[in-house]
């Protein structure tokens, strides 16, 4: 899997949960990092090659915050504290919640096939809503293909040019569906065999199709349920979903991408708005907050919270091994934190966001990174060290 391609038009990213064992490791101390520890690690990210870095920390006692390089690289003023971002595929994590809330109230059942709340939807190719459950959507393993990839490959005809053209024109969720239905399936699951249900390949289509379920369920648009459910009881007010504008509040920091085959960096900060796969534009500090009530059992009740957190194993994504999918979180490795920890991560054009949660909850830390590079070259390093300043975040205590 390619993460920075298939997360590019709507929100990709590499994500996976927390296996039952990791669940019950002991949780580190609540002591936060010190502010020249994070520091630290917000200058590594910027000598990767990024424009710009906002990092912030969150536990139940405090927070720390670091920044580091420019805001925009004509006026070279410094990354706003508060700044926006768009949080990319770290929106998958709020639509399963939304969807695991569902299941709470009785009105919706991770065994129900596509095909009872969406009749049609998905067919054509080999493709097939009755063979696939809500359940293969959150987790990934429906076998669909990423709508975002089928429109771009491998991303390596894109240009400036070819983006700008594109930024604005409309793609409903019925669209984006129907371009991943003009190609057969990487597999259709198959609830007698054990070894198709725990398959794994990332999709956008998968978010897509159930943020298009919520709707169905509640008669509500999918923003409606993430505000009423998620945005307000939490006071996220720094959190919003755009509704199709393509543009982000003030402040915030240019986003900038590298397009193949380029050396320069274009200003991509006006980007495509997106839905239930990637929609979400956030600050550091709301998202924290987020993913702490959500680990602190918050936003789900303890069956459905178990249930987000049950895996299947995620083979071919490098920058960091071991990693583990469950319904729209994910978990990985982190021996310093005794254990492991929990983390999703958001791609689009111009931003990645990282961050990272104690399984208690009392610990978050969130990572907004004002550049992409699409097809790769530099990211790797970008990402790897957002991760390891996330990992030292949470697990200070160790280092």
């Amino acid at each position: 899997m390619n993460r920075h391609v298939t997360a590019t038009l709507a929100a990709g990213a590499l994500l996976a949960a927390l296996a039952p064992a990791a669940a019950s490791a002991a949780a580190p101390s609540a002591a936060a990092p010190s502010t020249g520890d994070l520091q630290r690690d917000a200058d590594a990210i910027h000598a990767t090659g990024a424009t710009g870095v906002l990092a912030e920390v969150r536990t139940d006692r405090d927070s720390r915050t670091a920044r580091a390089g420019v805001a925009d690289l004509k006026t070279r003023q410094p990354v706003p504290w508060d700044s926006y971002y768009r949080i990319g595929s770290d929106t998958k994590t709020f639509t399963s919640t939304v969807a695991l809330q569902l299941v709470g109230e009785g009105r919706l059942k991770l065994t129900d096939t596509v095909e009872k709340w969406l009749p049609g939807v998905v067919t054509g190719h080999g493709n097939d809503g009755r063979r696939i459950t809500v359940k293969n959507l959150l987790r990934q393993t429906s076998g669909l293909n990423d709508y975002v990839a089928v429109e771009l490959g491998d991303g390596s005809g894109l240009t400036p040019e070819k983006f700008r053209e594109n930024r604005f024109r409309p793609s409903s969720p019925r669209d984006q569906v129907a371009t991943a239905m003009t190609v057969a399936p990487q597999w259709v699951p198959d609830a007698a065999d054990p070894a198709e249900e725990t398959r794994w390949g990332y999709s956008n289509t998968n978010y897509v199709l159930a943020g298009m379920i919520i709707e169905k369920a509640t008669g509500h648009p999918w923003a409606q349920e993430v505000h009423d459910r998620i945005i307000e009881p939490l006071g996220l007010r720094h959190t919003m979903t755009p509704a199709g504008s393509s543009y982000v509040p003030q402040p915030s920091a240019t986003a900038y991408t590298r397009f193949p085959g380029r050396t320069d960096l274009t200003d991509t900060s006006v980007s495509m708005g997106a839905g239930a796969d990637g929609g979400i534009i956030s600050t550091t500090r709301d998202h924290g907050t987020f993913l702490r009530a959500l680990m602190g059992g918050r936003l789900l009740k303890p069956e459905q919270l178990a249930q987000m957190k049950q895996t299947v194993a995620v083979t071919d994504w490098v920058p960091a091994p071991g990693v583990r999918y469950g319904l729209g979180i994910a978990w990985r490795p982190a021996g310093r934190c005794g254990g492991g920890i929990w983390f999703h991560g958001g791609t689009s054009f111009g931003v990645v966001s990282e961050s990272g949660v104690t399984p208690d909850g009392r610990r978050a830390a969130n990572v907004a990174v004002s550049t992409f590079r699409l097809g790769g070259d530099g990211q790797d390093a970008q990402d790897k060290a957002s991760m390891r300043l996330v990992e030292d975040a949470l697990c200070p205590a160790a280092r």
